[in-house]
């Protein structure tokens, strides 16, 4: 049954609700995800050209795992916690567009570069401009639709994630083979260029905190408020904790499989990043969207099936991936593949609709940037760059097979240790949901 609209407040009175018939939320979701899908559709891209690149470039593992990792991470986060800082006391839609104009042209300029520094530059670049889509996007989000719907809403925006993953791999994979590394980021940075504008001016900024009641209080939160909030809540530590693994395990895997398989299993880029866009892509968006709709259905008898839902998930991965690296023909590691693709994202939608059920208003932006610098520093920051050194560790005794053996090495006991957290989570989510701020 739908939710009663609140009484107008301080904020709300002078502002007609732009998002009040259906066709315009949906417009603003589909839009946003379309941006999210640029994102990460400029981030993966360097995942499946990254051997073209080591061989132009003459490149070591740890150095694509910096660039495709910690490099990127440490910029991404940093920059995350003022722009959401800004996003939750300014119009977060041209925030949104301005960023998204940043890392589109930094994307399109990595087709110049002529050396590791240059590209190391160019990436930073990306992971700026990147920091500024998601936060505010998740607050915009999160005022459009009610509380009751918000992890559908944000399980379908974060599909944008998988979207970018299956055009990233499967359009580097062939602009690769045809054109080479160089002309691919340059057909995928300039459209993003564009859709900058489109957004800019099509895109309504909401009426903040219309459908969560009382009276909202037209002032930024302090930085110090919202983190004391968020660390005082055992169930954020948790989710946060396992949402950090989970991505650790789905990054080092995204930005290391295409790699693994031309290594182990010499595969072309174009076959490879046809079959990675349908297991990583197609499959982590069912995953992510499915994940958000079934949490919130069985959340109506218990809204710990927010946690219970990705550790099931988490769990359920592990003798897959594990058998992804053990087993000879290349064909079946794929289809084994295709079980943990259905399942990785699971926790995303359900994580962020958690984080914004446990602050304020005012606070999501914020919370958001919060979320995702764990999220980044571990996931991002850890899992390419940890595998990449591992590989260059075990390269002496094992020569290209050494990728695979990091592979299975790091990436099943640390799922397994997120499956834990979400379980833990689990046990004060309740308490932590009804004690929130209004």
């Amino acid at each position: 049954m739908p939710e009663p609209t609140p009484e107008p407040t301080s904020e709300t009175s002078a502002t007609p609700n732009p998002y009040a018939s259906k066709r315009a939320a949906w417009y603003a979701l589909v839009l946003l995800t379309i941006v999210y899908s640029f994102n990460f559709i400029d981030r993966q891209l360097l995942a499946i050209l990254q051997e073209s690149i080591k061989a132009d470039l003459g490149l070591s593992d740890s150095q694509l795992g910096l660039l495709t990792g910690f490099a990127f991470a440490i910029f991404y986060v940093t920059a995350g916690i003022p722009i959401a800082r800004w996003a939750d006391r300014a119009n977060r839609r041209d925030i949104v567009a301005l960023s998204l104009f940043i890392w589109s042209f930094m994307t399109a300029l990595s087709g110049y570069v002529q050396n590791f520094v240059q590209l190391l530059l160019a990436r930073i670049g990306v992971g700026i401009g990147e920091a500024g889509g998601s936060p505010p996007s998740h607050s915009i989000v999160s005022d459009i639709f009610p509380p009751n719907r918000r992890a559908t809403a944000i399980g379908f925006y974060s599909m944008g994630v998988s979207i970018g993953i299956l055009f990233g791999f499967l359009a580097g994979g062939w602009l690769n083979e045809f054109f080479g590394w160089r002309m691919a980021f340059l057909v995928v940075g300039i459209p993003g260029i564009l859709l900058a504008i489109i957004l800019r001016l099509t895109l309504a900024e909401p009426i903040r905190g219309l459908h969560d009641g009382g009276t909202q209080s037209t002032a930024p939160v302090p930085f110090g408020d919202v983190l004391r909030v968020l660390w005082t809540r055992r169930t954020f530590i948790h989710m946060a904790m396992g949402a950090g693994l989970n991505a650790f395990c789905g990054y080092a895997t995204a930005n290391w499989t295409a790699s693994f398989m031309i290594r182990t299993h010499q595969m072309s880029t174009g076959e490879l990043g046809t079959w990675l866009a349908a297991i990583i892509g197609l499959g982590g968006a069912i995953s992510v969207l499915g994940g958000g709709m079934l949490a919130d259905r069985l959340a109506i008898r218990d809204k710990r099936w927010y946690a219970w839902l990705p550790a099931i998930a988490g769990f359920a991965i592990v003798p897959f991936m594990t058998s992804v690296y053990l087993v000879d023909n290349p064909y079946t590691a794929l289809m084994l593949s295709v079980v943990p693709g259905l399942l990785f994202q699971m926790y995303l939608g359900n994580t962020i609709a958690t984080t914004h059920a446990l602050v304020g208003p005012r606070m999501r932006a914020t919370a958001s940037a919060i979320l995702f610098l764990i999220i980044n520093i571990i996931g991002l920051g850890g899992g390419p760059w940890v595998v990449g050194m591992l590989s260059d560790l075990l390269a002496p005794q094992l020569g290209s097979e050494s990728l695979r053996y990091a592979m299975l090495y790091a990436l099943p006991p640390v799922m397994a240790w997120s499956g834990l957290h979400f379980l833990l989570a689990a046990r004060t989510l309740r308490e932590d949901v009804e004690s929130a701020p209004q």
